[in-house]
This record gives structure tokens, sequence and C-alpha cells, in this order.
């Protein structure tokens, strides 16, 4: 299970639709694997305004990341096709920050290329512990915590 994925996911438990502290899901004995992922930064910019980095700070310090900033990079989405400059501004505009580059290439390794294998996810909530296996978390509640 990808570190973006947990990022969207938080307790089926009923009772914890209203809670606050369902989400994010707390890993506990997380085995991590990389993966090598080629790499796409207008993905992570399009897809950086949608993660919630409070929770992403909490996951990444969970699983030992200490890369991570304190505060979500403000990195402009990548332009569409309609978004791309006349060819005679093209060369005004300004190559990527350095610094940015490295933010960038941080957060593609621990969103796209690190992966938990096997552990649990903990709601911070009701205590329930959702099981992964072979990089898949089984959300499959038991009948007395279900609707």
């Amino acid at each position: 299970m990808k570190i973006l994925t947990v990022n969207f996911l938080t307790c089926a438990v009923k009772a914890c639709k209203t809670s606050p502290l369902s989400f994010p899901l707390h890993f506990r004995d997380a085995e991590l694997e990389q993966s090598d992922i080629g790499y796409n930064p207008s993905f992570l910019r399009n897809i950086l305004p949608r993660v919630d980095w409070e929770a992403l700070k909490v996951t990444a310090t969970e699983l030992g990341f200490t890369t991570v900033p304190s505060e979500k990079p403000n990195l402009d989405p990548a332009p569409s096709n309609t978004d791309l400059p006349a060819p005679e501004t093209a060369m005004e505009t300004s190559e990527p920050d350095v610094a940015d580059e490295k933010v960038m290439r941080d957060l593609h390794t621990l969103l796209l290329e690190t992966e938990v294998r096997e552990g649990k996810m903990v709601c911070g909530n009701c205590g329930h512990e959702y099981k992964i296996k072979e990089g898949i978390a089984n959300f499959l509640l038991p009948s007395h915590l279900g609707r």
C-alpha cells in the first residue's frame, strides 16, 4: 500500500465517521518496501493540493521519514497545454529552485516509491486494527462494528 493512498483513508467504523481522531490511521509493525518508479513532477504538483499535510507529517514520522517539511510546499501545478507560455516568453520562465527539486524528489520517494508490505493500520479513535498483507489492507469489518 503506497503512502499516498494512506493519506486518503479513514476508519470504516460508523462511530468514527465524525471523529477527527479516526484520521490519519496510524501504522504499527510496518514493513516497508521501496520500488523504483519514474520521477513525475507534474503528477506530484497536481496531487499535492489534495494531500492532507498534517496527516502526511504524522505518517512520515511514524515510518521514520524525517525529510518532510513542516509546511506544505507551495508548488505551482504543472501547466496544461493551454497554460504554456507563448514561444517568445518561454525563455523568460525560470527553472525550478534546487531546494524545490529536492523536496519534490523526497516527496516522490515517500508518496510513490514507499510501500507498506506488511503490518497494521490502527484507528486513533476506536483502536480497530486493519491488517496489511502483501501490500493490501483489509477494511472488512466484523459484524459487531459494521453498519
